[in-house]
């Protein structure tokens, strides 16, 4: 019997490490680990890198480049990683790990020594924005306006601390500066020419995220109807196990995918308005954060 791979997360303890690392006892793979009082030495850190197939990075943008840097040092012996920060998603060494991005995606990633885990915003609107655009229907300047809700869930320990010990904000607005830090891997992957304007919000829920970006359809090449974008995005991702195309309700509750590794995209509309609203809802600690990292891992690793 072939050994297992071992997979060493340096950065267990936080949010997404612990999903994943929840999630890894579905996987044949032998899970490194290192005391919890030298989760920050660097020798502990770079000798469990040696003894990995895999290294996922749940680190802050400044810790992976640096733990990036170690893993170099080692040589023939460095591991494959795959980071779940913000530091690496457009990098164009790295190979980005949306396995549904496009049909030579998951062969991409599955050969990849270094993989980008994406952001849960980025994920659903690049999985709304990028096949309208290949498909020629959403010219690349279009002025896109993004509009998301995320569950507190994903602020990391703080805020979580803050909405379980006080209640809330039941809603809140953030980053009115406009400089999200996922604006960049929007702008990158979804393949626009026109920086998206962002504007994200968190609610006094857990966990779930809701991703909505109207569109004038008199703005669009050959004036599709919304059935027309439906098509399109059913078309894109058939076959999808992780990603499905939905019919559009007149209602929509960011809570219903928590705790799932699925996303829905739906197109909202009617004929008489020339306007649609496409969503992604989706739960941003699952697809958005632990369940993509899943799917990354089996392709990496070969894991059916």
């Amino acid at each position: 019997m072939a050994q297992q791979p071992v997979v060493f997360i340096d950065g267990e303890a936080g949010t997404t490490g612990l999903g994943i690392r929840e999630r890894l006892s579905a996987l044949p793979v032998r899970l490194h680990s290192i005391d919890p009082a030298l989760r920050k030495d660097r020798n502990a850190r770079k000798a469990a890198m040696a003894e990995a197939d895999l290294v996922v990075l749940c680190l802050p943008d400044a810790a992976s480049r640096e733990a990036e840097t170690m893993a170099a040092e080692l040589g023939a012996d460095a591991p494959r990683l795959l980071d779940a920060s913000t530091a690496f998603r457009t990098d164009p060494t790295w190979v980005y790990g949306f396995p549904e991005l496009s049909p030579e995606q998951a062969h991409a990633i599955s050969s990849a020594p270094r993989v980008s885990n994406p952001g849960c915003y980025p994920t659903g609107a690049i999985g709304l924005l990028r096949p309208l655009i290949q498909a020629g229907v959403l010219p690349a300047h279009y002025p896109v306006c993004i509009n998301a809700v995320s569950g507190y869930s994903g602020g990391g320990r703080q805020m979580i601390e803050a909405h379980e010990r006080d209640g809330g904000p039941a809603f809140e607005l953030y980053g009115l500066t406009l400089e999200h830090k996922h604006v960049p891997e929007i702008h990158t992957h979804a393949g626009l020419t026109a920086r998206p304007l962002f504007v994200p919000s968190v609610g006094h829920f857990a966990q779930g995220m809701i991703v909505s970006i109207p569109l004038h359809l008199s703005l669009l090449e050959g004036a599709p109807s919304a059935a027309d974008l439906h098509d399109i995005l059913a078309r894109h991702y058939q076959g999808q196990d992780h990603v499905r195309v939905v019919t559009a309700d007149t209602t929509l509750s960011a809570e219903a995918l928590a705790h799932s590794d699925l996303m829905e995209l739906r197109v909202h509309g009617t004929p008489h308005t020339r306007h649609a609203l496409l969503t992604a809802r989706l739960d941003n600690l699952g697809k958005g954060a632990s369940g993509a990292a899943l799917q990354n891992i089996r392709l990496m690793l070969g894991l059916a």
